[in-house]
């Protein structure tokens, strides 16, 4: 389990094709992977890999064909920038919402816009963004997972949802998070992880099965 407050960024470093899937290897600096042991888990963008591979500042992760089908990690190319958090200690504190690192699936930035008449104070802090993001199709198999007020995790990061609509929601990113993971690199158009807050998947479920 995580909690979706990213803990470093890491670089994918390499990639290589085993059999149907891959193994993706990732430079991660910062003391991000002290207490990390082989077999743990660890989330990138959002997404649980399991460490294969771990060295002061690296780890690998093997990939299997769906996970790379069905998350942006299929198009990770050496060189990219992603969000990392290890696996959440039992009593540690939750700070995010519970998140399981399983991707519903991938949306895509439709806006990304400061909020006020531009990217800086007038001290020139970076101040917070409003961020959009239309849902798969088809989307209504995950707008009514989502509620305004609700949770939902975007690359890893748990986010408040401040507005939905049928085919899309939109969050406000504060700028810690926006200096500390990688969604101030955000563009129309990028491809983003998502996953659905785990009660109200649960709750859907068991509403479907006593029906």
């Amino acid at each position: 389990m995580f909690t979706g407050l990213v803990r470093g960024i890491g670089t994918v470093a390499g990639r290589t094709a085993r059999g149907d899937g891959a193994r993706l290897e990732v430079g991660a600096g910062g003391g991000l992977l002290v207490g990390v042991a082989l077999g743990d888990s660890i989330a990138v963008n959002g997404c649980c890999l399991t460490v294969a591979e771990i060295g002061p500042e690296r780890f690998a992760a093997d990939c299997s064909r769906e996970t790379l089908a069905l998350t942006t990690l299929g198009g990770l190319a050496p060189g990219t920038r992603v969000n990392l958090e290890p696996a959440l200690a039992l009593g540690a504190l939750l700070g995010g919402h519970l998140v399981a690192g399983h991707v519903d699936g991938v949306g895509e930035v439709a806006a990304f816009e400061a909020d006020g008449a531009g990217a800086t104070d007038g001290a020139g802090a970076t101040v917070g963004r409003t961020l959009t993001v239309r849902l798969p199709e088809p989307s209504q198999e995950l707008a009514r997972f989502i509620a305004k007020k609700g949770s939902i995790t975007v690359d890893g990061v748990s986010l408040t949802v401040n507005a939905v609509a049928a085919d899309r929601f939109s969050c406000a990113i504060v700028p810690h998070t926006l200096a500390h993971s990688v969604s101030e690199g955000y563009r129309a158009g990028t491809r983003v992880n998502l996953e659905v807050d785990l009660v109200a998947r649960y709750l859907a479920r068991l509403l479907e099965a006593a029906r």
